[in-house]
């Protein structure tokens, strides 16, 4: 299996419990990866039958990890253990509201007073997963927290920034917290924690939802130097569309931060379906469809997209998602997210097990990985586009060439050297000046000279 130095992938291990990761560690970090993405760790809601996904995007407290994936300590032996393989710790942070316990009280104190008394009920071992603060004190209370309503108008900024996350009418939603000092002072503590940890990266949940304001004040330039910043804005394209222009264009020109390249996934989308053309993927950016290669996170899946009804539309066929992969393993710019989950949506892949537990390592994505650390850096020139075909080079040293047919294609272009596909691991010898390659249907190709 094709391998080569470790640039910028990063893994985003969704459900992966810390001490999950921590044994995968030389596995993760043979695979090529140099990031692995974990859920957000503080204090969410955990049982011992489990717990919902998006419970863990739920913070009851920002001072202790303690949630259905591990504790402070499984997270610091986490964070050690990648660091002896060079890779780097990312974590999701929730900064925008806190949980939705109304089912269960009125009042918004956080955290509730139940796990207030199991503070003191345990207090060694919440003493050991303390991250900073006062536990003999709330963390946050009703002062802390604009006045409650749902969000109807998902074009009003207004209301996005204002309003409630709620499951409909009759869901009183998650609390909205204020943008004022002493929320911005424990989301910073909280930061500043997790960096003393070894935290090396954050993506902001939920980025649409709160202020320019708050994000400025919150992400001052000390806690973003020597940090890689990234936002989630879910948007249905680029340029032209309300949520980009309403969200993600203000978010771009305010910040710094690189953020979710969703134009460029709607691209992809769009390109590889019956109807699309692949030449839509010659250089999307010229035409406002994708985010600037310095601060783009590119994907081919994210954890919304098949864990959330309103998304499950946008989930491709298998081996259409892995030509989607091939393009942005193989494309110059942008950061590489690979997500993986343990079966949190139930989709099953054409053998019959959860579709995404193995894609962060199978031999053709670890190939697909080495070949873009392999070409990092390198120039992407477009040597043939049409609606079915895409073939370009990266520099002198790869080709990548994408078939979306239901029929195989011929391909050839200009050269005296042997080449290598790290998916298949063939060799191609050139021949009076020309390679000429049979790609088959629906079929990528990631070339390396030799």
């Amino acid at each position: 299996m094709f391998t080569s130095q470790a640039t910028d992938v990063v893994l985003h291990a969704f459900d992966w419990p810390y001490e999950l990761v921590t044994q995968r560690a030389k596995q993760i970090a043979q695979a090529g990866y140099k990031s692995v993405l974990i859920s957000p760790p503080l204090k969410s809601k955990k049982t011992e039958a489990g717990s919902k996904w998006w419970q863990r995007y739920q913070p009851q407290d920002y001072r202790v990890i303690d949630n259905q994936l591990g504790n402070t300590q499984d997270l610091k032996h986490m964070i050690a253990t990648l660091d002896q393989h060079s890779i780097r710790v990312y974590a999701d942070v929730v900064f925008n509201h806190m949980a939705n316990e109304s089912s269960f009280r009125t009042d918004l104190q956080y955290p509730n007073s139940d796990d207030m008394a199991s503070y003191q009920a345990e207090p060694d071992y919440f003493k050991a997963q303390r991250l900073f603060g006062d536990l003999d004190k709330p963390l946050f209370d009703h002062n802390h927290f604009v006045e409650a309503f749902g969000i109807e108008d998902w074009e009003d900024k207004w209301q996005v920034q204002n309003g409630r996350i709620t499951g409909g009418p009759q869901d009183p939603g998650l609390p909205t917290l204020r943008v004022c000092d002493h929320v911005i002072s424990q989301q910073q503590n909280y930061l500043q924690a997790l960096k003393s940890l070894g935290v090396k990266g954050f993506r902001i949940d939920a980025a649409k939802h709160m202020t320019l304001e708050h994000l400025q004040r919150v992400w001052t330039k000390e806690i973003c130097h020597d940090i890689h910043i990234f936002g989630e804005i879910i948007t249905s394209g680029g340029a032209t569309k309300p949520e980009y222009e309403i969200f993600l264009e203000p978010f771009l020109k305010h910040t710094r931060f690189g953020a979710y390249d969703f134009p460029l996934f709607q691209v992809i989308h769009d390109a590889l379906q019956s109807g699309g053309s692949l030449k839509s993927l010659v250089d999307p950016y010229c035409f406002g469809q994708a985010l600037s290669e310095r601060r783009a996170i590119t994907f081919a899946i994210t954890h919304d997209i098949p864990n959330n009804d309103v998304f499950k539309n946008l989930v491709m066929e298998e081996n259409v998602e892995w030509l989607a992969y091939s393009y942005i393993l193989g494309r110059d710019g942008g950061v590489p997210l690979i997500y993986t989950d343990l079966d949190t949506s139930g989709i099953l892949d054409q053998h019959g097990k959860p579709r995404w537990l193995s894609a962060w390592d199978e031999p053709r994505m670890v190939a697909a990985i080495g070949f873009h650390n392999a070409v990092h850096g390198e120039t992407m020139k477009v040597i043939e586009a049409s609606d079915d075909l895409l073939v370009f080079s990266r520099g002198a040293k790869g080709v990548v060439i994408i078939n979306k047919s239901k029929r195989a294609k011929t391909v050839e272009w200009s050269s005296n050297d042997r080449w290598f596909d790290v998916l298949t691991e063939s060799e191609y010898e050139a021949n009076s000046g020309r390679v000429v390659l049979k790609v088959p249907s629906l079929s990528s190709m990631m070339l390396l000279k030799q």
